[in-house]
């Protein structure tokens, strides 16, 4: 039976860990900070009816939002395996809060035996560095999908975003090449390690991922970025948010999930949901849906 375990808040930090018993296993959201951006990030290009849903939550009018940052950890009593490595201190003051929230938990970066990305931005790569450019998890295995990886490292990829998310393709680049022969590639829809399914969920990026994980007759889904707010996603999955990559692909994609998380009735983790972003999905009338915190 899934139960929490504990909710720790680190005043210093404004960061918190929290972790759920999943059978045999322990699931642990370890906060890396917020993200500080404009509103009109959420809400350039969206239809009205999802900014009259930002207007009803009071985000609409608001000129920055700080949506959380919390990265999956999971304790199988023989693997420890985090699920993206944060921002760390290059991208924004208000991230690079990993370390806290996993000594919080008592763990260090010698603690970890495998790290998997669901995608390559910057709050779910950057953070793979330490202050000298080595790799943080110095004793891990880390792994990528071999889709997200060669888009990163692609020639032509810089032709392919806005000017202002260039910086995210150079220090992608860069983080993949300095990792070198450390960073594993895997295929879509594998079991990547005992009980670690990776899950196709394009959309976000082209090679974006999730990941579900079992104990016994209990599964949890990391979503990543792959359903980003628990605002105009569970509103409507089909309206297209300015953050995505391909928007019509991650509506599909949204679609796919918010299904088959009501529809099985999985615990999830939810890098941008809030207060520590794990919780399951209930569906309302019409296209609706609500994140109930675990």
């Amino acid at each position: 039976m899934t139960g929490a375990l504990s909710l720790t808040a680190l005043a210093a930090t404004g960061s918190f860990v929290r972790a759920e018993t999943v059978g045999s296993s322990v699931l642990s959201t370890v906060s890396d900070g917020t993200l500080t951006m404009p509103a009109g990030f959420l809400t350039d290009g969206l239809v009205e009816d999802a900014v009259n849903v930002l207007r009803q939550r009071g985000l609409a009018d608001e000129p920055t939002l700080f949506p959380e940052c919390n990265l999956a950890l999971w304790q199988d009593g023989t693997n420890t395996v985090l699920f993206d490595t944060g921002a760390g201190m290059d991208f924004m003051p208000t991230t690079g809060r990993l370390l806290d929230s996993l000594d919080a938990l008592g763990l260090a970066p010698e603690d970890v035996t495998h790290v998997l990305f669901t995608h390559a931005h910057p709050d779910h790569l950057w953070g793979v560095l330490d202050d000298f450019d080595e790799p943080l998890f110095y004793n891990a295995r880390h792994m990528m999908c071999r889709t997200e990886r060669d888009f990163w490292i692609a020639p032509n990829t810089p032709d392919l975003m806005p000017p202002d998310r260039l910086s995210f393709v150079a220090g992608a680049a860069r983080r993949i090449d300095v990792l070198g022969d450390l960073l594993e590639v895997f295929e879509a829809d594998t079991e990547v390690l005992p009980g670690v399914q990776a899950i196709s969920t394009p959309g976000h990026t082209e090679g974006h991922v999730a990941f579900e994980l079992r104990s016994g007759s209990e599964s949890v889904l990391v979503l990543g970025d792959a359903i980003g707010n628990d605002h105009v996603s569970f509103a409507n999955p089909l309206w297209e948010l300015n953050s995505d990559q391909d928007r019509s692909a991650a509506a599909q994609t949204r679609v796919m999930l918010f299904d088959r998380l009501v529809n099985e009735q999985l615990l999830t983790v939810g890098f941008h949901l809030p207060n520590g972003g794990v919780g399951r999905v209930e569906r309302l009338a019409g296209n609706g849906f609500r994140f109930v915190q675990a």
